[in-house]
């Protein structure tokens, strides 16, 4: 595997898959387009899928098929597909079962700021993505990386994704992934070009998104030498129960990150 602990190197990290785990079939085919487009385009790539979203704006919204099912799911795609595993924790209960499958943990942006959870996850040693809330500037996220690190974090990965604006949309300010590498020197950046692009907080009770950005995103992240690309993606975005309106279509994942890697290059 790529050692993505060394700063400045060639190869990106590609964070994908769908937002919430549904099915065995769906996952797998997910997965093997993620892995294949992140190898032909030299990414070090993650497979990404939660089996639970506990912050869901209505209490009707899939939260997802539950740890056992999930975990199950996720260790077999690790074994098909020699692929390294992300999924997301909510609770600290949660931390010893899910990071004895899964390679990396990832805090949800609205609970990056849970010290007892930061604290958890540090202690099994694996790398963490935590995801800057949108409520955050670049310049406290410091305080994350602080708190990981004093708790015997081995290594750290903050993701970008937008900050509130308004009550209905977030905002990337095109600063943001500049300043976050020179308030947080031991972390690596990732872009989410995805979750930036949502519309929380629906009257429908469903959070919205634009989805026809995303390749806009993925080159911003590029352009910016973000660390890494965070993109959620599913063959067939309209049938996915969670953010289907800010998903990449799997189809077209090769392209844009062959895009983003042509402007890497030309760095």
């Amino acid at each position: 595997m790529e050692d993505i602990s060394v700063k400045d190197q060639k190869t990106r990290i590609l964070i994908g898959g769908p937002c919430v785990i549904q099915s065995w079939d769906t996952c797998f085919e997910i997965a093997t387009e993620v892995r294949r487009c992140g190898l032909l385009h030299n990414y070090h790539t993650i497979f990404k899928a939660s089996f639970d979203k506990a912050n869901r704006t209505s209490s009707g919204g899939f939260r997802g098929i539950g740890i056992d099912k999930g975990l199950e799911i996720l260790k077999k795609i690790n074994s098909r597909l020699n692929m390294q595993i992300i999924t997301d924790v909510h609770e600290t209960h949660h931390v010893e079962k899910v990071a004895s499958v899964v390679d990396y943990l990832q805090i949800p942006a609205f609970l990056c700021r849970q010290t007892d959870l930061i604290e958890e996850c540090a202690k099994t040693g694996l790398p963490v993505l935590i995801k800057k809330g949108q409520f955050l500037s670049p310049e406290s996220c410091k305080f994350i990386e602080d708190k990981f690190y004093k708790s015997g974090g081995k290594e750290l990965l903050i993701g970008e994704r937008g900050n509130s604006f308004g009550y209905n949309d977030l905002i990337v300010d095109a600063t943001s992934i500049s300043r976050l590498k020179k308030s947080c020197t031991r972390s690596k950046i990732i872009m989410d070009c995805t979750h930036s692009l949502q519309r929380p907080n629906g009257i429908s009770g469903k959070t919205e998104g634009r989805g026809d950005l995303i390749e806009d995103m993925v080159r911003f992240g590029a352009v910016m030498d973000a660390d890494g690309l965070f993109i959620e993606t599913h063959p067939y975005p309209h049938l996915s129960p969670s953010d289907s309106e800010n998903m990449l279509e799997l189809s077209n994942l090769e392209s844009i990150i062959g895009k983003a890697r042509k402007i890497y290059d030309a760095r």
